[in-house]
């Protein structure tokens, strides 16, 4: 029984994955094929070194990522899990082909103002990938870089991308102007921009500190209503010089509302902070995304 389970669980796992290899890969390829290319606009990571061969030479971009990316998944398979390699090779593979059957989709779908075309063909290339992280997932190439850069460094999947990106479009500004380099980045920061909105979710978590002279009253409420955990630290106040318990806890956007409606009925005068977190793991909370 217990063994049938985790076969059903595993089943669900792959055909969720493949499903997004497929979707967001499928976004990709449309930006590219209708936005990008059409507008004579770059792309950042291995991509956009195809789209420049393209440009150049007339080689045709499903062709040129897969040849690109073949010591890219060497060099991965020996710094990232073996699973997520795999994944990445069929959404490489995916991509280009992909790529090929979208080319002509240009053709039907004319976008003449550069600047929409680089505002919308990010934000479709952002939901691409971004669904594609969200779910240990990515299209190979400089994303497996990227990912080795964030465990090795713990720098944002996106930053690091950006980073990268942003030389090989500094590069490419030689040979196709400054114009189309400037329009490209524009498309990349959206893009990018989009990616984390998409991977980290709606439901962004939030830092809570609360000072409060009713902070063991706050905090059995914050656990039982709530149903999250709350650690006290200790303060002292620099200008009365009291010990105060400091309320530390993290929550989902959605639970704020009740938080501060807790906050206001049990202790209105408390000072109350609230940040956006970057990453949680921890009980409570599922890590999303690679």
């Amino acid at each position: 029984m217990i063994l049938s389970q985790k076969l059903e669980m595993n089943k669900t796992k792959v055909f969720r994955k493949l499903f997004f290899i497929v979707l967001g890969n499928l976004m990709c390829a449309v930006a590219f094929n209708a936005f990008f290319i059409p507008s004579q606009l770059l792309s950042g990571g291995v991509g956009g070194i195809a789209l420049m061969l393209r440009y150049l030479l007339d080689f045709p971009t499903g062709v040129t990522v897969f040849l690109i990316n073949v010591p890219i998944f060497i060099i991965g398979a020996k710094m990232v899990d073996r699973e997520f390699i795999v994944y990445a090779f069929i959404s490489m593979m995916t991509f280009s082909t992909l790529l090929t059957v979208t080319e002509d989709i240009g053709r039907y779908f004319v976008i003449e103002d550069i600047i929409l075309g680089a505002v919308f063909g990010g934000v479709l290339n952002g939901v691409g990938m971004g669904l594609m992280f969200r779910n240990r997932l990515c299209q190979g190439g400089l994303d497996i870089i990227a990912t080795i850069i964030k465990k090795k460094f713990n720098l944002n999947i996106s930053t690091g991308l950006m980073i990268l990106n942003t030389t090989i479009v500094s590069i490419s500004s030689v040979l196709f102007g400054f114009s189309s380099a400037m329009y490209t980045i524009i498309a990349m920061y959206v893009g990018y921009q989009v990616v984390d909105k998409v991977q980290m979710g709606l439901n962004v978590r939030k830092n809570v500190f609360i000072i409060s002279d009713k902070s063991e009253e706050l905090s059995s409420e914050i656990l039982t209503r709530l149903h999250r955990g709350v650690t006290l630290l200790e303060g002292t106040g620099a200008y009365t010089k009291q010990g105060k318990k400091v309320i530390y806890c993290i929550v989902n956007s959605n639970e704020v509302v009740k938080l501060k409606a807790l906050v206001d009925k049990i202790d209105p005068t408390a000072f109350l902070t609230i940040n956006d977190v970057v990453e949680v793991r921890g009980s409570g909370f599922v890590n999303e995304g690679i």
